[in-house]
């Protein structure tokens, strides 16, 4: 039996759940969206920042910043 990767839509809903669950295990599920994008060969993930618990510039700054450190760019979709 073959388990499969997360996909980078699974990756990015899971951080939306983690960032709701008020960031849990939210270093985890930045590790595994970087390696979703690494393997669908993408340099960036896009989220929309309606589903953002802080949808304001801060926010939204802290969190590319947070990411950033991390190794994943982040950009937001816009509405």
């Amino acid at each position: 039996m073959r388990v499969t990767e997360p996909t980078v839509a699974d990756a990015i809903n899971r951080i939306y759940e983690s960032l709701q669950a008020d960031n849990a295990d939210i270093d985890l599920h930045i590790a595994t969206l970087k390696a979703a994008l690494a393997r669908a060969g993408l340099k960036e993930a896009e989220f929309d920042s309606s589903r953002l618990a802080h949808n304001n510039r801060s926010g939204r700054k802290l969190m590319q910043a947070y990411f950033r450190q991390r190794g994943v760019t982040v950009k937001f979709a816009t509405s």
